[in-house]
């Protein structure tokens, strides 16, 4: 038993170090509090960003996609699907912007790239290469704290916590980039077409820094073959 512990801490430290992910999956294959992946950034401060990740999951229920804290924002960056509304929620410092109508279907990828940027106060969606309307959510302050802590497969309802299985991710995501910039429609559509596009400059598929907490898989992403 003390050998698998020390196992298992040897992995964990390993992920630490940045991988390529090129071609992997991370696999949540079941419903908990407890199975996440911590992404790791020095970055304090966001003015602007674009996140973009690629999800496969048939749950009929609420799920966080992508969960980024600080310690006076428990939602200083989430991407949610409210499955009572269908949905997709982008939250920044704590403020919603909901956009419905997307086509969200169960077992399949799915493409989002969110963007907001301080000055303006707007966010944006893009859904399976869809451009939605540029919402205001806040303006004028950035998202900033000392003690970031960016995750998926876990909503952060407090700092760095506060999980519920109800609202936990089951599935597959692959493709998590993050940049601290709005990214061009160009660049944006590239994306969502898996062709050569900008790797982001804070969180990078190909570079990734990372801790696993419980059971979460890294496998070869499956696609359909054609």
């Amino acid at each position: 038993m003390k050998f698998l512990l020390l196992l298992l801490g040897m992995v964990t430290a390993c992920a630490a170090t940045p991988q390529d992910l090129s071609g992997k999956m991370f696999t949540f294959p079941q419903e908990t509090n407890r199975a996440y992946v911590r992404l790791n950034t020095t970055r304090q401060e966001f003015s602007a960003l674009t996140v973009c990740h690629r999800s496969f999951t048939d749950l009929k229920r609420d799920h966080g996609l992508f969960s980024m804290s600080t310690s006076s924002h428990s939602n200083g960056f989430l991407i949610f699907w409210d499955e009572t509304n269908k949905e997709m929620e982008a939250h920044i410092r704590d403020k919603k912007a909901e956009y419905r109508g997307r086509d969200y279907k169960p077992d399949m990828w799915h493409s989002v790239c969110t963007t907001w940027d301080s000055g303006s106060g707007l966010v944006q969606l893009w859904f399976d290469g869809r451009p939605s309307i540029r919402k205001f959510v806040t303006s004028g302050l950035s998202i900033r704290g000392s003690a970031m802590i960016i995750m998926i497969g876990q909503e952060q309802d407090n700092h760095g916590g506060g999980f519920d299985a109800k609202q936990s991710f089951v599935g597959m995501m692959s493709d998590v980039h993050m940049w601290d910039y709005i990214l061009s429609p160009c660049e944006i559509q590239k994306y969502m077409d898996d062709l050569n596009y900008t790797p982001g400059n804070v969180l990078n598929w190909s570079a990734l820094e990372f801790q696993i907490a419980d059971r979460v898989l890294i496998e070869d992403k499956q696609m359909t073959c054609h």
